[in-house]
C-alpha cells in the first residue's frame, strides 16, 4: 500500500437532493411508540393527521459500522421533518465496543436537513454468542419522546435544534453512564471504565471547541486509515484520495474519495461498492453511496494544491459473481434504472461494471 499523495479540498453552500431509491416508509402512531421505537430503522410517526415525523435511528453512534447512513436515506423523499436517534455512546460490554458521537456527524446532519436527538441506552439482554458483551439495546422510551414532543413544534431549522443537542452530550452522557451501569447489574456483564467516558463528558461541558477539534482530530485519523485502504485491483482505475469538504455552517467532513480520475479540467470523485458474492453491492451499501452522492453533486468548489476542477461524481457499482449474465434478473435491471434516474436527477454518473 502506497503513501495517499491527493488531498483534495471541496465547498458546500447547500444541498439539493432527490431520492428515488428510498423504501416505503412504515406508520407507527405515537401512542405506540414505546414499543415501537426501533421496530423499523426508519418508519412515519403519526402525531395527528396533520403531523408526521419520518425517523431513523443508528445502532452505533460510529457512521462506519452498521449501515447508519442508509436508513437516513430512506426518510429523505418525506416532505416533512425528518429525525435521526444516535446514542450518545454505546458501550458493547467489556467484550465489546465502546463507540462515541462525533462533532462531524451532528454537522452532516445539519447539513442534511436531519434533525438529531441525543438519546442513550437503557436496557439490554446479555450475549448469547459472547459472554463479556450485550446485545438487543434499546433508547430511553421518555427522553426520546419528550424530544419528539418539543421537535413536532419547533419552528427553526436543523442547525439551530442540531447545536442545542450538543449543548446536552455532557447531561445526556451522565444519564447513559448511569443506566449502563444498571445493565451491567442486571446482565452480570462488565462494562468499559469509565474513566475515559468521564474524561470525555468532561472535555465536552469544558468547552465545545475542544470537543469539536477532537473528534475532527479522530475523524481526520479515521479518514487517513481509510485512504489507505485498497480497492479490488481489478475493479480501480484511479488514485485514493483524501477530500475535506466545508460549507457554510462551519461544518468540516473528512472523507475518502475511492478513485480520483482527472480528465483535463475535470475530476471523477468515484464512490466505488464492489461485491463478489452477488450481483450487485447490498442495497444498504448503496445507499450510503448515494449519501456520499448527494455531497459531491452539490460540490460548489472542488481544489487539488490550489488548482480548481469541475467535480464530476460517479457512483460505481462492481461485481465478480461468476455466470453473472445468467442471474441478471428483471429486480436487477429495475434497480439499475432506478439508479441511472437518480444520477440523472441529481447530476452524478452511475456506472456499472462485470
Amino acid at each position: 500500500m502506497g503513501q495517499i499523495m491527493l488531498n483534495l479540498k471541496a465547498k458546500i453552500t447547500g444541498i439539493k437532493y432527490k431520492p428515488s431509491l428510498c423504501k416505503q416508509l412504515n406508520e407507527i402512531d405515537y401512542s405506540d411508540l414505546d414499543n415501537n421505537l426501533q421496530k423499523y430503522s426508519s418508519y412515519l410517526c403519526k402525531f395527528n393527521d396533520l403531523n408526521k415525523i419520518a425517523i431513523s435511528w443508528w445502532v452505533s453512534a460510529k457512521r462506519t459500522r452498521t449501515y447508519p447512513l442508509a436508513r437516513v436515506y430512506d426518510t429523505l423523499s418525506f416532505g416533512g421533518k425528518k429525525v435521526t436517534i444516535i446514542p450518545v455512546f454505546k458501550d458493547e460490554g467489556i467484550g465489546g465496543d465502546r463507540d462515541y458521537i462525533q462533532w462531524d456527524t451532528i454537522s452532516l446532519m445539519s447539513l442534511l436537513g436531519i434533525y438529531l436527538i441525543i438519546s442513550f441506552y437503557d436496557y439490554a439482554h446479555p450475549s448469547k454468542r459472547d459472554s463479556q458483551k450485550i446485545t438487543h439495546q434499546r433508547f430511553n422510551t421518555a427522553h426520546t419522546k419528550n424530544h419528539l414532543e418539543d421537535l413536532i413544534i419547533y419552528k427553526s431549522d436543523a442547525l439551530h435544534w442540531n447545536l442545542n443537542q450538543a449543548k446536552t452530550i455532557s447531561d445526556v452522557g451522565e444519564k447513559a453512564l448511569l443506566a449502563y451501569r444498571e445493565i451491567s447489574q442486571k446482565t452480570g456483564i462488565p462494562m468499559h471504565s469509565n474513566q475515559s467516558v468521564n474524561q470525555w463528558l468532561q472535555n465536552v461541558k469544558d468547552s465545545m471547541s475542544n470537543f469539536i477539534t477532537n473528534s475532527r482530530n479522530r475523524a481526520s485519523i479515521a479518514q487517513n486509515s481509510e485512504s489507505m485502504t485498497e480497492q479490488p485491483k481489478e475493479k480501480t482505475e484511479g488514485e485514493k484520495a483524501k477530500i475535506t469538504i466545508t460549507n457554510y455552517l462551519g461544518g468540516e467532513y473528512f472523507l475518502t474519495v475511492d478513485e480520483a480520475i482527472f480528465e483535463e479540467e475535470k475530476l471523477l470523485l468515484v464512490e466505488a461498492k464492489h461485491t463478489k458474492r452477488s450481483v450487485f453491492p447490498a442495497l444498504s451499501d448503496i445507499k450510503e453511496g448515494l449519501i456520499k452522492m448527494s455531497l459531491f453533486s452539490n460540490i460548489s468548489e472542488l481544489t487539488l494544491n490550489d488548482n480548481n476542477y469541475e467535480p464530476v461524481p460517479v457512483l460505481k457499482l462492481s461485481s465478480e459473481y461468476k455466470n453473472l449474465g445468467k442471474i441478471f434478473t428483471q429486480k436487477h435491471e429495475h434497480l439499475l434504472t432506478q439508479l441511472y434516474q437518480e444520477g440523472n436527477q441529481n447530476g452524478f454518473e452511475v456506472r456499472y461494471l462485470s
